[in-house]
């Protein structure tokens, strides 16, 4: 009988079923309770943060302030984030027009009013100056010099002039800082194309430090750590969410010693093992990430670029997702979209990325194409599947015909991997299988 399942998909969940001759797992991270009272728990963390004195203590009447959140790309829960910072630097008598909340838009596309609205709630993103990076405007950024890395940073004025500069984040799995949030909002959310392109490059991109679930030796991470010290960030609010965007552990302070308290966290949480690898793996996104195709594509590029490939050479990578906005509407995600579609074929992306580099976003070009060198990518329900064929990847309208497709390449009898949350969940081959889902 067939056996059925369901992954986010959008804002809803899409259902499909699999053979009885299937041999199926189910792999989730492992299951720790949300906190029952977020409020009371962002609260407990301001008042006593990691490495350094409380943010009421922190500010003064007269600092210019500069709050740095992340865009509605991640998930982070901003409304519930900002206002308690906003609170605190009210009780320290710091005033609203000295104070700007500023979208770590990185090289995406601007925010839209609606976004800054559901990203703030709608009283703050009245309330206080609300600005987006410019990533590509010389005039809004400042120039802080060359890392020991040899990384440029620019960073935003409006963050680089505040006397007090503070962060939000998200600590997950991330396909190059090895887990995002920490400095990483301000050193590439409010960066400049310069930060960005040396960042996402070629040499940062191969190194093998540069890995999912890696920050030791990882030089993507270090140069993100100098870039927001040079900024002079001095605060972060910073979240680990479960698969339901539900908050379980929330820690504030310091930037690096409170990254580090939170990356110990989510590795407990996400890191999970599975016995060996499999034929086909079946990655869930859901919104926001799937709502265009370069952030949805990272389900693919994180199941494969785990520390081993979650799927054999020539295994199936397929991903529900939307893709309502098509490549994406920012400059990065056209680029990624020209880079796919332009090329004659996957190797050559490589070999011209290799030669003359690239312009920041197209990086997600070249990750895509050494995915796509190991394992064929099946994007189901696209709104635009002629977009996915011109990216070198294989739309199907419904699960049966994606894996169906599968099938009739490594057989019916083949082995299955669900990921029902592909972007917070990082599969360790070969671990023993204390959080393995099991077998159904």
């Amino acid at each position: 009988m067939p056996r059925n399942y369901s992954l986010p998909y959008s804002n809803t969940k899409i259902e499909f079923s699999l053979p009885d001759e299937m041999h199926v797992d189910v792999v989730v991270s492992k299951p720790v309770p949300p906190l029952p009272d977020p409020a009371a728990a962002i609260r407990a963390a301001l008042d006593r943060p990691t490495g350094c004195a409380p943010l009421a203590k922190l500010a003064r009447p007269g600092d210019r302030v500069c709050i740095v959140f992340t865009d509605s790309t991640r998930a982070t829960p901003d409304h519930l984030l900002v206002p308690a910072l906003l609170a605190d630097l009210e009780t320290a008598g710091v005033r609203d027009a000295d104070i700007t909340l500023l979208c770590g838009t990185g090289m995406h596309r601007p925010s839209t009013p609606e976004e800054r609205a559901a990203k703030l709630g709608p009283e703050t993103a009245r309330r206080y100056r609300v600005l987006d990076n410019e990533a590509q405007n010389p005039a809004a950024l400042a120039d802080l010099g060359v890392t020991p890395g040899g990384v440029p940073v620019q960073i935003h004025r409006a963050a680089i002039e505040a006397d007090l500069l503070l962060s939000t984040g998200i600590v997950e799995p991330h396909q190059y800082a090895g887990y995002s949030g920490g400095g990483k909002t301000v050193a590439i959310g409010a960066a400049g194309e310069a930060t960005i392109a040396h960042t996402h490059g070629p040499a940062f991109v191969e190194h093998p430090g540069t890995r999912l679930g890696r920050i030791e030796g990882n030089p993507f991470h270090e140069a993100v750590s100098e870039a927001a010290r040079r900024a002079n960030l001095r605060f972060i609010l910073n979240v680990v969410l479960d698969d339901e965007k539900r908050i379980l552990k929330v820690a504030a302070g310091e930037p690096e010693a409170t990254f580090r308290e939170l990356v110990a966290f989510a590795r407990s949480v996400y890191e999970v093992p599975i016995p060996h690898q499999y034929d086909i793996a079946i990655g869930g996104v859901g919104f926001p990430k799937d709502s265009n195709l370069y952030q949805a594509s990272r389900a693919a590029s994180y199941l494969f670029f785990a520390p081993t490939p979650v799927v054999r050479p020539g295994g199936y990578l397929i991903i529900p997702a939307r893709c309502e906005e098509g490549a994406g509407a920012g400059v990065g995600e056209q680029r990624f979209f020209a880079g796919m579609r332009d090329a004659p074929d996957v190797q050559s992306i490589l070999d011209d990325a290799r030669r003359n580099g690239y312009p920041p976003g197209q990086q997600r070009a070249f990750v895509m194409a050494k995915v796509l060198k190991g394992a064929k990518v099946v994007i189901v329900g696209s709104e635009f599947p002629d977009l996915v064929a011109a990216c070198k990847m294989i739309p199907a309208a419904t699960m049966d015909e994606a894996l169906a497709l599968a099938a009739r390449d490594v057989g019916a009898a083949c082995q299955a991997l669900i990921v029902p949350h592909a972007l917070l969940t990082l599969p360790i081959v070969d671990s023993p299988p204390i959080w393995f889902a099991g077998s159904r």
